[in-house]
């Protein structure tokens, strides 16, 4: 392959191509490490599970032949049954040992496995021709004539047995000394694999290294330091791309320098499309402080005009209560009713006009925000309330936080809830009105439940906006700002309210209100009950 089509080559071809070229030769000594570790596995294997269980089994075999020897002798010389135990013991013992170094054995151990054979033959040899006849004749004869028999007899049949014994440990101590030999070749042959594997990734992390800082490190500098120059404000600067000898950086040099011929074509336009968003940011601050001034202009209407119409109305609502007091009863009973009309018109627009003024005072006439204790301040609630609530009603408040805000709107807000809980009770029924408090996060959420007449799901916005009733005005007394009212004071606190619908019966209101920056939340809250 020339240097030329290589030259023609990518960043990516060119590391492409090195990592494919390190990864088959990793790759072929991974498959060499794979087979060699599966036979290092297999020898130790064989050292483990073979060949030292094997030789231990070999020990007990030899232990329970010698015991078969001495349990005979002992029977012979005593006649008691027991010490022939022993002897049986032994048999037992031996073919558990000789059917453990069987199922251990495989088809190349033919060696180990003919001189097991052997060590059983042997073994039965002598227990046909010298055991078995021994204790045959203590049991016939008495203990003086097995021990004349068994001193006549030769115990070269059991050194037969012990000495097939030894030659048979011997093959498995060679077995052994075979499979250590191997495994210690096969480690050190997964030694130098993984030095040849080291070498190879060392060599290429080098080759990439120098690759990196010739097609990338350097080419990328003079390319940046070219680029700065056309930042400073030179863009009509050539971004020169014949120095690059990668062909995905001269590419790249290209589209630099075709982005700085954009830049520079387009820039008149990005400054006329700039002094255009200047003009319109003008025109929307303009129109927010429009905004501001009207929204002012508005409240202080509202309050001129509540503040403003109280001389008027207070003239006309007195002079109407002088002329039912004065001629109640000197007209006609029509002439009445209208004197009646007038007089209540009066009064509820006076009502109207006081709450209006109230509503249009929240957040104008402030007393600053303070640290406000909420168990003390319903304290004060329901010593307002004490008249409206009367014997049978039931105030319960626990374990309510200390909140940053204005008393009197808080004391309004609780004073507005609670009361519309004692208005809307049900007949017969005392009212109960429960205030708790949950943290969640960074703010408190306050919740004041009654058991009266409740809200269907339907009002659950209607409530909230000024001047709405839900019943008619004979039913219930009251303008219908309470709600609105209570609705600005929390928006005013930075909180939010909601009625909650899924109650089973009364009404349930929710509300939040921030918890003091620093405020640990408590584990356990304590709480406070106060019954009315």
């Amino acid at each position: 392959m020339s240097p030329l089509s290589i030259r023609g080559w990518t960043l990516r071809g060119r590391i492409f191509a090195i990592c494919v070229a390190a990864g088959l030769l990793l790759g072929g000594l991974g498959v060499v490490a794979a087979f060699t570790a599966a036979s290092n596995n297999r020898q130790v294997d064989d050292i483990l599970d073979r060949a030292s269980p094997m030789r231990a089994a070999g020990e007990t075999l030899n232990t329970a032949l010698v015991d078969q020897e001495t349990g005979v002798r002992g029977y012979a010389i005593t006649g008691q049954i027991r010490n022939l135990e022993p002897y049986r013991k032994g048999i037992e013992e031996e073919k558990k040992r000789v059917a453990e170094i069987e199922s251990m054995l495989n088809a190349e151990d033919g060696e180990i496995r003919a001189s097991l054979d052997r060590v059983e033959s042997l073994a039965a040899k002598w227990r046909a021709e010298v055991a078995e006849p021994l204790v045959e004749t203590v049991r016939t004869q008495g203990t003086e004539a097995a021990q004349q028999r068994f001193e006549a007899v030769d115990t070269q049949d059991f050194d037969e047995v012990r000495a097939a014994v030894e030659v048979m440990q011997d093959h498995i101590q060679v077995l052994r000394a075979e499979s250590a030999k191997a495994a210690r070749d096969s480690s050190q042959t997964l030694v130098m694999i993984e030095i040849i594997a080291a070498v190879i990734i060392l060599a290429t992390g080098v080759i990439l290294l120098i690759l990196l800082d010739r097609l990338v490190s350097r080419p990328i500098l003079h390319l940046a330091d070219q680029v700065r120059q056309v930042a400073t404000g030179d863009y009509e600067r050539r971004i020169d791309s014949s120095s690059y000898g990668s062909a995905d950086l001269v590419g790249l040099a290209d589209d630099v320098d075709r982005m700085r011929r954009q830049i520079a074509s387009e820039l008149s336009e990005v400054r006329n499309a700039r002094q255009q968003v200047e003009w319109v940011n003008q025109q929307l601050q303009s129109q927010a402080e429009e905004l501001t001034r009207s929204n002012r202009d508005l409240e202080q209407f509202a309050y001129v005009a509540s503040h403003d119409l109280q001389e008027p109305l207070r003239k006309v609502a007195s002079f109407c209560q002088l002329l039912q007091r004065r001629y109640a009863g000197q007209l006609d009973d029509r002439a009445d009713q209208y004197i009646g009309f007038a007089v209540d018109g009066a009064s509820r627009m006076q009502r109207l006009i006081n709450d209006l003024l109230a509503f249009s005072r929240i957040g104008r006439l402030t007393t600053g925000f303070t640290e406000i204790d909420l168990n003390d301040l319903l304290r004060d609630v329901k010593s307002q309330l004490e008249t409206r609530a009367g014997e049978d009603a039931e105030i319960i408040w626990s374990g309510l936080p200390t909140v940053e805000g204005e008393e009197p709107l808080l004391t309004t807000l609780f004073v507005n809830l609670v009361g519309n809980s004692l208005k809307f009770r049900r007949p017969d029924v005392p009212p109960v009105i429960r205030i708790t408090a949950e943290r969640e996060g960074r703010e408190w959420r306050i919740n004041v439940r009654d058991n009266g007449i409740g809200i269907e799901a339907e009002f659950a916005d209607k409530v909230f906006v000024i001047f709405q009733r839900l019943h008619a005005r004979d039913a219930y007394e009251g303008t219908g700002i309470g709600l609105a009212i209570v609705k600005k004071i929390v928006e005013y606190h930075d909180g939010r309210i909601w009625l909650d619908v899924d109650v089973p019966e009364g009404a349930s209101i929710w509300f939040t209100l921030p918890v003091i920056p620093g405020t640990v939340e408590p584990e356990t809250a304590d709480k406070e009950e106060i019954a009315a």
